[in-house]
This record gives structure tokens, sequence and C-alpha cells, in this order.
């Protein structure tokens, strides 16, 4: 998938005007994501997205490079504040900001291999994980609060 298409998908699915405002909730959702996932992950995710995409992944990761504050394991979080830094960082309500964050989660569905979009649901917690799609190419995916495995 390419900028276009990533963007363009974010913009329908979001019912956005315009790119500016594609570009804008995918920024704010991105680097919310990488402050609440392992670097390790956000770096995979990262390299599976259009490059300009995931820059804003490795951008909050670089920012906690060696000789910074040190965090690896991700800051722990819940969808009400998750809702805040997103609405903050694209200057949109709170309201706004989760519905255009599933948008965001929806083509990130498309756009990564399963397999990785299964492990940046199981590092979420339960309430951030609700905006992430349930299916895949018409397939169920398991309920989300049953352990893994089953």
């Amino acid at each position: 998938m390419n900028i276009d298409e990533f963007l363009g998908l974010v913009q329908a699915r979001a019912a956005l005007p315009d790119r500016g405002a594609a570009e804008r909730a995918v920024r704010a959702t991105l680097e919310t994501v990488a402050e609440r996932i392992p670097d390790g992950l956000a770096e995979h995710i990262a390299a599976q997205l259009p490059h300009e995409v995931g820059e804003h992944l490795r951008r909050v990761v670089a920012a906690h490079a060696p000789g910074a504050e040190q965090r690896g394991s991700g800051e722990k979080f819940d969808l009400t504040s998750f809702a805040a830094r997103i609405s903050w960082r694209g200057g949109v309500a709170e309201d706004a900001a989760l519905r255009e964050a599933s948008a965001v989660f929806e083509v990130l569905d498309a756009a990564l291999s399963p397999g990785l979009m299964d492990k940046l649901s199981h590092d979420l917690p339960h309430d951030i994980r609700e905006l992430l799609p349930t299916e895949r190419a018409g397939v169920p995916r398991p309920e989300r609060g049953e352990p893994e495995g089953g």
C-alpha cells in the first residue's frame, strides 16, 4: 500500500474533508500508539507501512533512544488517556479523535500482516483494543476478551 492509498482510506473511513485532515489523524494516532507499545513492535509496524506513515511511529521511538529516558516496553495508559493524547495532537474533540483512531486502525489492519496486527492487538489494553476492527477479510477474529490461544 502506498501513502496515497493509505491516506485516502483513512480519509474515507473517518469521513474527513481532505488529505490534510487524514494526515493529521494518522500522525496523531500513530504517535500515540508508539507511546503505548514496545519500541521493537513500533519498528516492525513502521517497516510494513509507507515510509511517510511509518515515520510517525519511528519519531516517537527515536525520542526515547539511548541517552534519553529509556522506555522500551511502552507507557501504560487507558482509552481515556489515549483519546486525550490524540485529541491534543490532532486538535480535535476526543470523540472525533476516537473515530479517527478507529479509521486508522482499520487501515493498519489492511496494511499490516495478520500476525503483526495480532501482536499490536495483544499489546494494547482491552479498552483501546475495542477500537480495532473485529474482522479481517470477512473472517471473524477471536473475541477481544478471550485469552490468547482460546
